[in-house]
């Protein structure tokens, strides 16, 4: 900041840093007192929030960008766990055989394979801007589907903005068989 202040009040601005000066200072020519630069502190602050950097550091070799989406993407796994818990209703097993376990291990695990994909198509989709991936599945939980022996599936109504969401995830809506 420094420098590009001095580069500045010299009369000698660089092109190459004129985002910079627009970005980071007030400036005021006059023909007696020459160029004042002024910081924008709010800039600068801001600026100074996402200052910084990290590393990563893995026993295989790949580019930063991949690695950097591997690390982010290790919320999908916690957040599994954490929806195992609390929407799959996990936090007790309430079996009474090994069997049963198996099974509802099994079912978890499809669970868990489902939400991961609608994760990637919410992602695809873009819209994670106007929900959270709970308030999505709730959206969408409403719709009913009813099922009588000797007759075909039928579904439920499903509202033009469900129609929507299945739309932008890129999946075909469903409908009565």
């Amino acid at each position: 900041m420094i420098e590009l202040r001095r580069e500045l009040e010299s009369g000698k601005p660089l092109a190459e840093h004129e985002k910079a000066y627009k970005k980071y200072f007030t400036i005021k020519t006059t023909p007696v007192r020459g160029t004042k630069a002024t910081i924008n502190e709010q800039a600068v602050a801001k600026a100074k929030r996402y200052f910084g950097f990290f590393s990563l550091i893995s026993n295989e070799t790949m580019d930063a960008i991949t690695a950097l989406e591997i690390y982010r993407n290790k919320d999908v796994v916690e957040k599994a766990f954490g929806n195992l818990k609390e929407r799959l209703n996990m936090r007790r097993t309430l079996v009474s055989s090994e069997q049963s376990l198996d099974g509802k291990l099994f079912v978890e695990f499809i669970a868990l394979i489902y939400l991961s994909y609608i994760k990637k198509k919410m992602q695809g989709g873009g819209l994670f801007g106007k929900y959270t991936m709970q308030g999505l599945l709730d959206k969408l939980d409403v719709i009913e589907c009813f099922e009588e022996p000797g007759h075909a599936l039928r579904v439920g109504e499903i509202m033009e903005k469900q129609k929507e969401l299945f739309v932008a995830m890129d999946i075909r809506p469903p409908v009565s068989l």
